[in-house]
């Protein structure tokens, strides 16, 4: 492992700790689902020099940003139409209960990201600390489709949501997934039961997933990354 964490920040350093050490999880000849954001990237990078040392392992990608971080790190790629059950899968999340309910959706790649949990055995998280939360605070993405953003936006105010479009920001408009949808992001002033409102998000017509994971609690692992090193929480 090569040793560039003099010049990162803290955070930074946190970050790589998380991703190297969950990149020593995975198993030779195993399928990965590869989540999305920096600090999968760093498990990539990692996974990288791993396969360098001889490890085989295919990955499934969340996202085109991952897909392409991957052909560059010279890792196979698969997909669920060629391995509907993976071995392991590693992602991030923006925020991290003590129950290890998530929510995710920075990357606006929550969709693809579910499908990959679910079909996974293993799903891990990687997070630096300051993703660790009492409450969850940070505002819900929801994939949309176009045609039906009035009607979300509507529903999402009537649950006591404050909802905004996201705007892209090196173009003119909304973000466009993967799948070329809408990112609605709707920020609550008390989330008490984050499964019921998973579940009626999910459930309005033109929604293909919100950023609320509560589903996978009893498959999750948290690898929780600071300056020095990590520490592993599991239920």
């Amino acid at each position: 492992m090569s040793d560039t964490s003099g010049a990162m920040d803290s955070q930074t350093r946190a970050k790589r700790n998380a991703g190297y050490y969950a990149a020593d999880m995975i198993p030779d000849n195993s399928i990965v689902g590869l989540g999305t954001g920096s600090t999968v990237f760093f498990m990539m990078e990692r996974l990288a020099e791993r396969m360098g040392e001889g490890l085989r392992v295919t990955g499934i990608a969340t996202s085109f940003q991952t897909e392409r971080r991957a052909y560059e790190y010279g890792i196979p790629i698969t997909s669920l139409h060629e391995h509907d059950h993976i071995d392991i899968a590693i992602d991030g999340a923006d925020q991290i209960d003590p129950q290890f309910r998530l929510i995710k959706g920075r990357g606006a790649a929550q969709t693809r990201e579910r499908c990959v949990a679910a079909a996974a055995e293993v799903f891990v998280i990687v997070a630096d600390e300051g993703k660790l939360t009492d409450w969850f605070t940070a505002p819900v993405p929801v994939e949309v489709l176009a045609f039906a953003v009035p009607i979300v936006m509507n529903g999402l105010v009537a649950l006591g949501g404050t909802p905004v479009i996201r705007e892209g920001v090196k173009k003119d408009g909304p973000v466009i997934t993967d799948n070329g949808n809408w990112i609605i992001d709707c920020t609550f002033p008390h989330i008490e039961n984050p499964e019921e409102l998973q579940c009626t998000i999910n459930a309005m017509p033109g929604v293909l997933s919100c950023g609320i994971f509560t589903e996978f609690t009893g498959k999750t692992s948290i690898v929780v990354g600071t300056s020095d090193g990590v520490e592993v929480r599991s239920l």
